[in-house]
């Protein structure tokens, strides 16, 4: 029988009731459609690296969506250089980016490495080094299970904030007959339109530590190709690019997004914590420095995780929860909860997990 470990990147979670492929769009909506019918609970995983399961069983419908046709197209050119490419939601993140890259075009390259699907990326509002995937989505083609309709979504509609979407945040809301969404909300992503940038030249760099990596002044742009090569670089070096010999990215990826908080808050963390603003009052600091400074260093355990360890934080980035080997949902779990409990107790600052959850309610 099938298991939520032998589709999610963390390798723990329980047995499936129901797995369907896809295979395509249709095929998607198909499936969708089918376990709304029936009233099933509904996870759709595409690439399962964003996913924390319970080691009990999903007794739902869990649709595994597949890689199906061309990674990419190009919709629309500009003139000016501006150009639509469309993704199908089952093509893999990172051949996604490499192809806009062969194809001569800029602007998702900090992004190299993500792990997971096109389709998972206007959910999570995917982001990293200095960049989000929102500043380049151009609309989304969806199927709203609320309506039973393929609609296409304008980032208006999308809502973007940090790390979240209006899709992620429909999970949990009521649906029909009163049920909420979830563990998969209302929108299941088809495919995602960007508008990219026809040039060698990257977006603006905007990462402390990838300009220093570069040689590169803070919002200027460099050798696109290279970007991308530098950004795999240092995610490898974290762990953070997916590797089956390595347990340091048997994980989630970043396991915790970084707290904003009001400026009142923020002026209670010690000195030497990081702070950037967010805007209207609000200051963003690192999940990453109170981990490591609330006593969970790299490579922290519980002592009922075992010597060696099942569960532990990565050897190489305090921000991700890594399986050792053997490791069940309870060991990450008991993990989680652990590292949110030192945070909170060092800081008062409550940790937000970025994984969908199946079966585990914080």
């Amino acid at each position: 029988m099938t298991t939520l470990a032998d589709l999610t990147t963390l390798r723990v979670g329980g047995p499936i009731a129901r797995l369907v492929p896809a295979t395509s769009a249709d095929a998607l909506v198909d499936a969708v459609r089918s376990a709304d019918a029936s009233g099933d609970a509904l996870l759709v995983v595409g690439g399962g690296s964003n996913l924390l399961a319970s080691d009990a069983p999903f007794e739902g419908t869990v649709v595994d969506v597949q890689p199906f046709g061309d990674v990419a197209s190009v919709i629309h050119e500009d003139p000016s250089g501006s150009v639509v490419v469309r993704a199908a939601a089952g093509s893999v993140w990172d051949e996604f980016v490499s192809w806009t890259l062969a194809q001569g075009l800029s602007g998702i390259e900090a992004l190299s490495g993500i792990p997971g699907t096109v389709g998972a990326s206007p959910v999570q509002n995917v982001g990293a080094y200095g960049h989000e995937v929102s500043e380049t989505i151009e609309s989304v083609e969806a199927y709203d299970r609320l309506h039973g309709l393929v609609v296409r979504l304008a980032p208006g509609d999308l809502g973007f904030s940090y790390r979240s979407s209006a899709i992620k945040r429909s999970v949990g809301q009521v649906g029909p007959n009163e049920r909420p969404w979830g563990p998969t909300g209302r929108w299941v992503v088809l495919s995602v339109d960007f508008r990219l940038e026809r040039s060698p030249l990257s977006a603006p760099v905007m990462y402390s530590e990838l300009t220093r990596r570069l040689g590169v002044e803070a919002g200027k742009r460099a050798d696109a190709s290279l970007v991308r090569s530098t950004v795999l670089e240092l995610r490898r070096g974290k762990g953070m690019v997916l590797d089956p010999e390595d347990h340091d990215t048997w994980s989630a990826g970043s396991f915790f997004t970084n707290p904003i908080l009001p400026e009142a808050a923020a002026a209670s963390l010690p000195e030497g914590a990081p702070r950037f603003s967010a805007g209207e009052g609000l200051v963003k600091t690192s999940a990453a420095w109170l981990i490591d400074h609330a006593g969970c260093g790299k490579g922290f355990h519980l002592p009922e995780a075992g010597e060696p360890p099942r569960a532990s934080l990565s050897t190489k980035h305090v921000l991700a929860l890594t399986n050792r080997g053997g490791a069940s949902g309870a060991d990450i779990e008991a993990l989680a909860r652990a590292v949110r409990e030192r945070v909170f107790e060092a800081y008062g600052v409550t940790l937000v997990p970025e994984p969908v959850t199946v079966g585990i309610t914080w």
